[in-house]
């Protein structure tokens, strides 16, 4: 149960003076619809009203704070006219205009003969000075509240700033005050304020400078949000380390068969991350491991050694991917190796129905068969196994978290290991993967060649079509991909159709195209026909999944490629260069270019190594825009910037170890008041790991 003292701040919205249901709609677009997303609602700006010159000297364009003599009201004859307010000091005459006014609210607040303060942009109209729908108009006993610094917060449509400003004041009004969970020494140390003062600091800028996240009001609301996230994951990953695994051993005989069908040798990179996870298995706790490495880097045989160690031990293992490509991909790379040990392995997908079905999962339950290769098929209600003892989830920011723990209920204390083959920055390692220990494999197979990666810009798209075809001549294969389309899906494909009909004319039936609307047996069936058939050239959205292999793909075209992020360009890079002949990927730009889609260029002409594009994309995005992890899975931060607050994180995961350690329960007067943190920032789940939570 949320503590009470919390209740205040999770009212809804409507709750506050002056929100009715209209606006409550808008609020709830803006920030949220509940009190304490408008204390998170932080300004991204300040206007400063100091500027406070004679009518003269108001220099066009600025904000200027005026005193002025309100002289005559000059009413508008049409109702395409302005209404003017005719005003003056001792240097001028400027004019206050109102559109579409009401005349008795103007005359009420400009009133003829009276000395008014108010301020706006200054601008010039026929050679005299006027100021267009004033921000304040006031009585000079008033200066004092027009002329200071007023924060300019984030604004949605139908929304002013007055109306966001109103609203937030009487949102940080009902925040109350609250234990303090950070270490006192700490807390001197870094020159923090109490939270409840930062807040309302961190509301108040006093200059511009003051909106900058590492000043000290920022700092601190950032730790919190740092700390409630490290805690919530120290809890769950305590928890699961509680959970009694079992210990899985093999003999390795299984394991050296297929070795010795391998092509090549192991990089050292894949033996080392196979050693870390047999370690892991061997233990008496559950293994909760991830396996990070770049496209190509041979995620899937390591994945293959830890299923067959589980074999040798007596039990089963299954690998679930999020698309029926890349579970047919994976059940291809590993088919010939589990053979090469005398070990079937079994392919379970959505597509299987009746009979076949049937007959493979009463195999599956009997134990007669030990590997498992599928889609979310395998962790349907009817699926069963014998003896499941680890189960491999690749691409998991594509699952629910409920998913994997669907798949683990297939067995006893099943061991699981996650693979990802988009480089996660270490930040974000922390904070979304800090319940797993991680491996990493950062060496590329022996024999691959860099991708040759060049910068073209869009009017010399005649010249790229020219070498596509000279390349489809030599036998080659092209992925060609169509822009990335905020807007709507609807327009992303309609730009692969034009691009599709538009090759399509000059190269024939050579040309397909696969996009997100089409069905999956569709895509499934162009794909095969790109990877083995006679199509050459494949028009395609972003729906290219990740892990797609098309080992005669030597040539990548990517138009728009300044509306991509560095993580997507990486992953769309990476399907190709997978056999041993030199691969070529055009990012075609269009002009002018922005300069941090030119860095973002610069970087991919640069480097292929996943983990740097991977950090340099954090400081050129921040994390919010990061990898898409709006959808992702990925925690969403509201006060933290992990591209700058990165420190503060690493401060965070080292404080929680010694809490923990101290008062494991949260007990003591500190603890309780970090469970009020975990309520604050909604990490309520992590509270029921506590044994009196």
């Amino acid at each position: 149960m949320r503590p009470e003292v919390l209740y205040p701040l999770f009212r809804p919205v409507t709750e506050l003076p002056g929100i009715g249901p209209r606006n409550a709609k808008l609020f709830e677009q803006l920030a949220g619809g509940r009190v304490v997303d408008l204390c998170w609602h932080l300004p991204s700006g300040v206007i400063d009203r100091g500027y406070q010159p004679r009518v003269a000297d108001a220099e066009p364009g600025r904000i200027a704070t005026l005193t002025v003599n309100v002289e005559q009201h000059l009413e508008p004859r049409s109702r395409k006219q302005p209404y003017r307010v005719r005003c003056w000091d001792e240097s001028s005459a400027i004019d206050i205009v109102f559109f579409h006014a009401k005349p008795d609210y103007v005359r009420k607040i400009l009133p003829v003969g009276a000395t008014r303060i108010v301020s706006g942009k200054v601008e010039s109209y026929h050679g005299l000075p006027q100021m267009a729908h004033p921000d304040h108009v006031a009585p000079p006993e008033q200066r004092e509240s027009v002329g200071t610094v007023e924060p300019v917060y984030p604004l949605t449509q139908g929304l002013t700033q007055k109306v966001v400003r109103k609203a937030v004041a009487a949102a940080l009004k009902s925040a109350p005050e609250l234990p303090e969970w950070l270490e006192p020494s700490y807390l001197r140390q870094q020159g923090w304020a109490p939270w409840r003062q930062a807040l309302e600091n961190a509301h108040a800028p006093g200059s511009e400078a003051e909106i900058d996240p590492q000043t000290p009001a920022r700092q601190r609301l950032a730790y919190d949000e740092l700390l409630a996230n490290q805690l919530a994951l120290a809890l769950v990953r305590r928890s699961q380390r509680k959970t009694k695994g079992r210990r899985i051993a093999g003999d390795g005989h299984l394991r050296e068969q297929a070795l010795s069908a391998l092509p090549f040798e192991l990089t050292g990179a894949q033996a080392r991350a196979t050693r870390e996870i047999l370690a892991d298995m061997a233990d008496d706790a559950r293994m909760l491991r991830l396996l990070q490495g770049d496209v190509g880097s041979g995620k899937t045989v390591v994945a293959l050694l830890a299923m067959l160690a589980a074999v040798e031990a007596g039990g089963q293992a299954a690998l679930m991917a999020p698309t029926e490509i890349l579970a047919r991909q994976h059940y291809a790379t590993i088919q010939p190796l589990a053979d090469a040990a005398g070990v079937e392995v079994l392919l379970l997908t959505g597509r299987d129905k009746g009979k076949a079905r049937q007959q493979a999962l009463s195999r599956l339950a009997s134990g007669d068969v030990k590997l498992a290769v599928g889609t979310h098929a395998l962790f349907q209600e009817d699926v069963a196994f014998d003896n499941l003892c680890l189960a491999v989830i690749d691409e998991q920011h594509r699952f629910g978290v409920h998913q994997r723990m669907t798949l683990q209920a297939k067995g006893r204390g099943v061991d699981v290991l996650v693979m990802t083959a988009t480089p996660i920055p270490r930040t974000l390692m922390l904070t979304s993967y800090g319940d797993m220990e991680a491996s990493k494999l950062d060496e590329k197979p022996a024999g691959r060649k860099p991708v040759d990666t060049r910068v073209v810009a869009l009017d010399r798209l005649d010249q790229v079509v020219d070498g596509v075809g000279r390349s489809m001549a030599a036998g080659h294969k092209t992925f060609w991909v169509c822009p990335l389309v905020e807007e709507s899906e609807a327009v992303e494909v309609a730009a692969a159709e034009e691009r599709y009909t538009a090759l399509k004319s000059r190269f024939g039936a050579r040309v397909g195209l696969v996009h997100g609307r089409m069905r999956a047996a569709d895509k499934d069936r162009v794909m095969a026909e790109f990877k083995d058939g006679d199509i050459d050239i494949l028009v395609a959205t972003t729906v290219i999944e990740v892990g797609v292999d098309v080992p005669a793909a030597t040539i990548m075209v990517i138009e728009h490629a300044e509306r991509f992020g560095l993580a997507q360009l990486h992953q769309l890079r990476g399907r190709i260069g997978r056999g041993d002949q030199q691969a070529t990927c055009l990012l075609l730009y269009q002009t002018p270019l922005g300069e941090t889609a030119a860095e973002r260029l610069k970087v991919m002409r640069e480097s292929e190594d996943g983990f740097r594009i991977a950090e340099q994309d954090l400081k050129l995005r921040g994390a919010g825009e990061l990898l898409g992890t709006r959808q992702s899975g990925f925690p969403e931060f509201r006060l933290a910037d992990l591209s700058v607050h990165d420190d503060l994180l690493a401060t965070a995961r080292d404080d929680v170890q010694l809490v923990l350690e101290r008062d494991s329960e949260l007990q003591g007067d500190r603890g309780r008041a970090l469970r009020v943190l975990l309520y604050l920032f909604e990490r309520d789940a992590a509270v029921k790991y506590l044994r009196s939570g």
